[in-house]
């Protein structure tokens, strides 16, 4: 039998975009393993996305078309045809346009796929020619995203072999061994060879387990610990006066902050010991090249924008920026900033519908957005009835008779328990697309190397459907994949000069093609020198620790630490006696490590991984709670509540309780850890604040 060697890319929500080969027989997926060939992949993958094929031909994948015949959430379905559904819904959204306009209608997707077609153009153009609700996508990286190009420019990062040029890498809020582990090989040759790993996180993660030093400060202190480093360093005179002079704005301003800072006061903020602060001050000032890696979770809390401002002001003050092994490593999104217009097409649309941010979907289906109020939902790409924070008024809004759902899916996730309409959608291997990374400069083409199964469509293809039934002809509408991959490229390549050569023939032949990074070390102007190193591509050309734009924003323009904390109630209401003050703990919802978000959270076989929905509890607490290891808990807030089984730990300081995300509700009892997480939003760019709860504990029967 002869067999077929298809390459792509791993289209799920991690820096590594890695390189994948499927081995298809008669039209039949049944090898699929990492690229060999793929300069990061190196031909494995993580636990995760290895069992793929598990997820392709999952016995409960949708085939067919569905509407919903019962109550919203009985799961009475029908099944009917493609022609049956988008008349359906054709009929419904001129009905819901005529009486309240197009922006009644809202989108709702996030990372199911950071494919440049399949996400990207899929959440523009239509949406866009609709005149629908605009969705702000801010549950992810917003306020870091915002923080970094404030300061820096750009999101640059160093590469990940780089890090073998390092002496010190400090890895702030971050656990690369299960969101980030194509890191972990250049990590740990570099840690044999002598670099100094310090790790940064109120929970010891399996990346910390790792390193020389594990320091735990209390959720959401990390600006006032970057601020407290900052000042023992300026006091002590190893800051780089020369380099912050000529490659700075605001250092005098920023100086003169610092002194809010001392030591005392942030060992209290942070709960750490002073001695520790000043370990750190001191091994980060007197170790080059130094390293500082951060990710997203780091900024979900209610002022994770001015932690992530404080941190990028670390390597301006000892001139790490520009050297090769040193700075700052978060995202190389940067690198590839596509064609806005060829995405969206918003020469040819009206003007931009109002804008509805992610974080709150529970409000804003429930009366927080009006004039007009949302009337349909359409989903795809993410499944908010188990990742949204404060989860519960989500479902609350889902259950409106009156609002209109359409989810488009793999499985009948949570979400989709709640749709009017549900569609089939393709798995990674079903439809093409071309990936770009956040955590390096590798572009691939996604080649389909199976048939769709059933009826499934791609969410290209179901725009298409959406566009003809809505009376749209303009062709940018109607392209075949191919041919949008080819435009933007295209259009991309006038005015970067990165893509130059880079064509979609040779991405298809190819598979995977480097961008040609000039310089490639971010911020370098070339061979290293300590008082010509820095490009920055900020208004002034420099780092800017003091930010104009900000403070035409009226933000604080300089980094800073804020008190701010969640009353575990709904919309900041204080609680009752029911939740006495002192008996409070903050909960974090990290990555789990194999799931990503809820993708895989119904594959028996990484449940089984997982193991059963656990909470970790500092030995202390849950003392002070009559709990032990394998006991039932209740999770429980002003938002709502979930029963999970306690792990007694040192793993997490005291007054923290961890449970990783990505459950779904339906496999438990009916809810999730995010039924208690807070909507708030933080400090920059309308971020989400899920490390920003405060819970309550006690123990169950269950």
């Amino acid at each position: 039998m002869a067999i077929q060697r298809l390459r792509g890319a791993c289209p799920h929500d991690c820096p590594d975009t890695c390189g994948i080969v499927t081995e298809v027989v008669n039209g039949r997926a049944t090898h699929f393993y990492g690229d060999p060939d793929h300069p990061i992949t190196q031909g494995w993958l993580c636990a995760k996305v290895r069992p793929y094929l598990n997820h392709v031909y999952h016995s409960d994948r949708l085939t067919q078309p569905l509407r919903r015949v019962g109550p919203k959430g009985s799961g009475q379905w029908q099944p009917i045809s493609w022609d049956e559904a988008i008349s359906e819904i054709g009929q419904r959204w001129r009905a819901i346009i005529a009486e309240h306009g197009a922006e009644a209608i809202l989108p709702y997707s996030y990372s199911g796929t950071l494919g440049l077609l399949q996400m990207g153009v899929v959440n523009g153009r239509f949406w866009n020619r609709l005149g629908a609700s605009q969705l702000e996508r801010t549950i992810c990286g917003a306020a870091a995203e915002f923080a970094v190009e404030a300061t820096l420019g750009s999101r640059r990062s160093q590469r990940y072999e780089d890090v073998q040029h390092t002496e010190l890498v400090i890895i702030w809020g971050h656990n690369p061994v299960s969101t980030a582990p194509h890191f972990m090989p250049h990590l740990l040759q570099a840690r044999k060879n002598g670099t100094q790993v310090v790790v940064i996180d109120p929970r010891r993660t399996r990346t910390a387990k790792l390193a020389d030093w594990h320091i735990a400060p209390k959720p959401g202190s990390d600006g006032a610990l970057a601020l407290a480093v900052a000042h023992h360093i300026v006091q002590n005179g190893w800051h780089d006066e020369a380099w912050l002079a000529q490659h700075t704005v605001g250092w005098p301003e920023l100086r003169a902050r610092l002194a809010e800072y001392p030591l005392g006061r942030v060992a209290q903020i942070t709960g750490l010991p002073e001695a520790d602060i000043v370990r750190l001050a001191r091994l980060y000032a007197e170790t080059t090249p130094a390293l500082i890696k951060i990710a997203d979770g780091l900024q979900r809390n209610l002022n994770g924008g001015q932690n992530v401002r404080a941190i990028c002001a670390l390597p301006a003050l000892t001139g790490q920026y520009g050297r090769r092994g040193g700075g700052l490593a978060y995202s190389t999104s940067g690198y590839v900033p596509w064609d806005g217009d060829a995405i969206h097409k918003w020469a040819e649309c009206p003007p931009p519908g109002r804008s509805v941010n992610m974080n709150r979907l529970g409000a804003a289906l429930l009366g927080e957005v009006d004039d007009p109020p949302i009337k349909s939902l359409f989903v795809y790409g993410s499944n908010p009835a188990a990742i949204a924070p404060n989860a519960g008024r989500v479902v609350e809004g889902l259950q409106r008779e009156d609002l209109f759902t359409v989810v488009h899916e793999l499985f009948l996730t949570d979400t989709a328990d709640f749709a009017d309409i549900v569609l089939p959608a393709t798995s990674q291997l079903e439809h093409a697309d071309l990936h770009k990374a956040y955590g390096h400069t590798y572009l691939t083409y996604n080649h389909p190397a199976i048939p769709p199964l059933g009826e499934c469509k791609s969410n290209w293809d179901v725009m298409k459907l959406l566009a003809a039934e809505m009376g749209f002809t303009e062709p940018w509408l109607q392209q075949s994949a191919d041919e949008v991959l080819d435009e933007v490229l295209a259009a991309t390549a006038v005015t970067q000069p990165q893509f130059a050569g880079i064509t979609l023939e040779r991405l298809k032949t190819e598979g995977t093609i480097p961008l040609m990074i000039d310089p490639e070390v971010p911020f370098a102007d070339g061979p290293f020198d300590r008082l010509s190193a820095g490009r920055f591509p900020t208004p002034s050309g420099k780092v800017e620790l003091y930010s104009q734009t900000m403070a035409d924003m009226g933000l604080d323009p300089l980094p800073g630490w804020q008190e701010a904390a969640d009353s575990g109630g709904q919309n900041g209401a204080v609680l009752n006696g029911r939740f006495p003050a002192q008996e409070a703990l903050t909960l974090l919802s990290p990555a789990s490590h194999h799931f990503t978000t809820s993708t895989f959270a119904n594959q028996d076989d990484l449940v089984a991984r997982e193991g059963v929905p656990f909470v970790e509890i500092h030995p202390a607490d849950a003392a002070n709670r009559d709990i032990q290891s394998g006991d039932w808990v209740r999770l429980e807030n002003g938002r709502g509540w979930c029963h999970l089984q306690a792990k007694v730990t040192d793993g997490v300081r005291r007054g923290v309780v961890a449970s990783p995300k990505g459950r779904w509700s339906k496999w438990g009892d009916g809810r999730n850890v995010n039924w208690l997480t807070s909507d708030a939003l933080g400090d920059m760019a309308g971020q989400s604040t899920f490390h920003s709860s405060r819970v309550w504990l006690r123990r169950v029967e269950k």
